[in-house]
């Protein structure tokens, strides 16, 4: 009878795991600071890739409650470099151009303070200007009354105020009501009222808008619209764009700005992203500096480790259980880092996006991406002490102190 040659035994999953695990056991604080610099690196992308998608999530939103058919035109500048002036026709004649649904307007009372008291010094205007407002600006904007009534049919004709966000701020208001009163060009107005922060016009933080009326009769105000605001059929928006600087102006086209607010935000939203990307390359980094540090302790560990490394292949162990063996404990480590680092880059961004009253959104993308790079890198970092490992010859291994 012929004798069947021996056959060294399998190493099952549930094997390599208990066996990788014991290097681990056997050394837990340097396993945790290996997992540490992989937790980190992985952390950081997570949480960059969270935050910049709550981001950019909320911004969505904004721009779905507030529109993206807002189209501004305001007074530029004349050939010699002067400030140009709309013509007082410019809101009926574009009020003339079909798809132009909304309209309304502002015009800056340009000689006009706003202070607190009459104690101020005239110098320290703290970056406030004076409008008169139309009626219907507030729905044509997008904008909302934070506290107090907007300004109305009868208020606009009454030295009364209504202040931006950051102006109510700067002037240390809180709250409207017929008690409470500012100074706009040497008159007395009362507050009836005060902004939420207004994306689409961020002018109208720092301003203080009164009534067209009551504008031209106590602040010698012209008449004279500075900044038009519209909303158009979002299909036709392109098209009203391009007509709305000779419309407004016929005699002097060049001399009237067109803008679109939402272009600023998503401008805004860009720059977000470059430096998402530089973050993300940081966490590159430190995601790299862990798979070093996985690699450095594996290394260690074969070295402190020839004697087992000998006895195990005296007994029968062959050389690709061997390298299994630290490979599957390498695979473990960074498993353990990635994992964790997921749970902190993931209640990172749910902390920072509750703190800024955003929605969480977490791409599971970036979860398990960062968990795959982990266990691409410490499969690299292992690779070679594994390899090393596995080359040692029982003799060689036993014979080491």
């Amino acid at each position: 009878m012929m004798a069947h040659p021996l056959r060294p035994a399998r190493l099952w999953p549930g094997d390599l795991v208990k066996v990788g695990l014991v290097g681990l056991r056997t050394r837990p604080l340097r396993a945790f600071l290996s997992a540490l610099g992989i937790a980190i690196g992985i952390a950081s992308m997570v949480a960059v890739v969270g935050i910049s998608s709550s981001s950019r999530a909320e911004l969505d939103r904004t721009l779905d409650a507030l529109g993206t058919n807002l189209l501004t035109v305001s007074r530029g500048r004349t050939l010699v470099g002067e400030q140009a002036t709309l013509p007082e026709t410019a809101e009926a004649m574009i009020g003339r151009i079909d798809p132009v649904r909304q309209l309304s307007a502002v015009g800056r009372l340009d000689d006009v303070k706003v202070y607190r008291t009459d104690k101020i010094p005239e110098a320290q205007t703290n970056g406030i200007a004076g409008y008169a407002a139309r009626l219907n600006l507030l729905d044509t904007v997008g904008a909302r009354i934070r506290n107090g009534t907007w300004l109305n049919t009868a208020t606009s004709t009454y030295p009364a105020t209504v202040l931006g966000a950051a102006t109510a701020e700067r002037l240390g208001i809180g709250h409207a009501g017929p008690d409470t009163q500012v100074l706009i060009g040497g008159e007395w107005f009362t507050v009836v009222g005060i902004l939420e922060p207004t994306p689409l016009a961020p002018d109208l933080d720092t301003a203080a808008l009164v009534g067209w009326p009551v504008a031209e009769a106590k602040l010698h105000f012209n008449g004279h619209p500075t900044t038009i605001y519209t909303r158009s059929e979002e299909r036709q928006v392109g098209a009203v764009r391009d007509v709305l600087g000779p419309t407004a102006n016929p005699e002097a086209p060049n001399e009237v700005e067109v803008s679109r607010p939402s272009d600023a935000l998503a401008a805004k939203q860009a720059a977000g992203e470059a430096f998402t990307r530089l973050l993300l390359g940081l966490g590159a980094v430190a995601l790299l500096v862990g798979g070093v540090g996985v690699a450095n302790t594996m290394v260690i560990s074969v070295l402190e480790r020839r004697a087992e490394i000998g006895l195990r292949r005296s007994l029968g162990a062959t050389r690709g259980q061997i390298r299994t063996q630290f490979l599957a404990e390498s695979l473990l480590l960074s498993a353990l880092g990635g994992a964790g680092g997921a749970l902190l880059g993931a209640a990172g961004t749910a902390s920072y996006a509750l703190y800024q009253q955003w929605a969480t959104v977490l791409p599971s993308w970036a979860i398990l991406g960062g968990v795959g790079a982990t266990l691409a890198i410490g499969g690299l970092a292992g690779l070679y002490p594994a390899i090393r490992a596995s080359r040692l010859s029982p003799t060689e291994a036993l014979a080491t102190p």
